[in-house]
């Protein structure tokens, strides 16, 4: 019996998950092909929502998905691990060992080989080797560091309280991440002060620092002036133009000579692939070290290759690092890689159709724009309109995972939640 070809898809972000499950839908469930899925974690978050995970907003096991539970009724596989090199003229991916939380090798170094290989690795902040910043501050890059970071929030927030002392908190990066962060870490402390038995909450002093002019650059310049306005009225301090120049444990130093007193530092600055891209047999890299690929997604170096998402480069035709184009190119690889695995057909270019976006800051306000550059949300019923489509885009995540019943259930069981447990981690 001739083996069945392996789709190797490592990462499971928004692209590697939609990718995995589509094609076990298809191609694993009539048994054409073993799809594997590779992740050093057990389950997928979607990644706009970190920033509420960081904050401690959002801790409902209803917002991860279990890799092993959607592997099992998908068709496709699971394993943990890391991807550590590539063995490109054996189709072999190397897998570093696997380790439990206290540091035991659970599974030693692996190899898995490949008839397509499927990179879709995410990306990470960009500190451009700013002295101090790899040392003294936090990432919030996935879900084991935005838990880390809420760990150190909460007891931080705990000695402020004790002590009767405001808690400083610095933000670099004025993107959606950090602005969006700000944000929800003042709606975590006001869901806290619901539970704080009569005690008044500590003052939270946040700085929000952009090395560029305005914040959120990605939206038009009336979405920056409206969001820096509603972080203002809130108390969030923003600074622009203000560049880091240097981090220690007691805060940050300006370019300007100008200091930033902060207890926690968080860089949410910058955007680059995870530095293993380094160690991928020779593949070619963009100066961010992301994987240059042809508009088919399909690796200028090797046709076996594909990468999509943050880790993908497209020199023709660069595109931003957001969900909506990871989720695209993940739809486009499950239709087109069906057919260049059976027959051989080349997959054809995929096109980008930019569907607008959404900047959603706690409770307090949204925007979004769409593709004419029209925008919408902010003033009547502050920004209603942009929180819920905020919601509606995880939502459509949500749906397309679990199929239309489990999805629904699982936004049910989301409401049903919501009044059990308190709405912002406490312990």
């Amino acid at each position: 019996m001739a083996t069945k070809p392996e789709i190797l898809i490592v990462g499971g972000g928004v692209a590697g998950l939609a990718l995995a499950t589509r094609l076990g839908d298809t191609l694993g469930r009539q048994g054409q092909a073993r799809i594997t899925l590779i992740d050093k974690s057990f389950s997928h978050v979607w990644k706009p929502m970190l920033h509420c995970f960081a904050a401690g907003t959002a801790q409902n096991e209803n917002d991860r998905i279990s890799f092993m539970a959607q592997a099992s009724s998908r068709h496709f596989e699971f394993w943990p691990g890391e991807i550590v090199a590539l063995d490109r003229a054996n189709k072999r991916a190397i897998l570093g060992p696997f380790r439990s939380a206290e540091g035991e090798v659970v599974l030693e170094s692996r190899t898995v080989e490949y008839a397509a290989l499927v990179l879709a690795i995410g990306s990470r902040a960009n500190d451009f080797g700013t002295p101090g910043v790899a040392e003294h501050c936090l990432f919030i890059d996935n879900l084991v560091e935005a838990n880390g970071f809420n760990e150190k929030f909460r007891m931080e927030l705990l000695r402020a309280y004790a002590a009767d002392k405001p808690l400083d908190i610095a933000i670099v990066g004025g993107g959606a991440t950090g602005t969006q962060l700000a944000a929800e870490l003042h709606k975590a402390l006001d869901l806290v002060a619901l539970h704080s038995f009569g005690a008044a909450p500590p003052q939270l002093k946040i700085t929000l620092l952009e090395a560029g002019p305005r914040i959120l650059p990605a939206f038009p310049e009336t979405v920056s002036t409206a969001a820096q306005r509603q972080l203002e009225s809130i108390g969030v301090s923003v600074r622009t133009s203000a560049m880091v120049s240097g981090a220690d444990a007691e805060g940050l130093s300006l370019k300007d000579g100008t200091r930033i007193p902060a207890t926690l530092r968080v860089w949410a600055a910058g955007v680059k692939a995870p530095d293993v891209t380094s160690a991928f047999d020779g593949l070619s890299l963009s100066r961010s070290g992301q994987i240059l690929v042809h508009p088919n997604l399909q690796s200028q170096d090797d046709e076996h290759i594909f990468a999509m998402g943050d880790c993908s480069f497209i020199s023709s035709d660069p595109l931003p690092p957001t969900a909506q184009v990871a989720r695209q190119q993940a739809h486009h690889l499950a239709r087109h890689l069906p057919a260049w695995l059976r027959d051989g057909r080349t997959v054809p270019a995929c096109v980008f159709r930019n569907k607008g976006a959404i900047v959603a800051l706690g409770n307090y306000n949204g925007w979004g724009t769409l593709p004419g550059g029209t925008v919408f949300g902010g003033g009547f019923l502050n920004g209603l309109t942009a929180r819920l489509g905020h919601l509606m885009l995880y939502r459509q995540h949500q749906v397309e995972l679990y199929g239309l019943f489990r999805g629904l259930m699982s936004i049910l069981a989301d409401r049903i939640d919501a009044f059990v447990r308190p709405s912002v981690r406490l312990d």
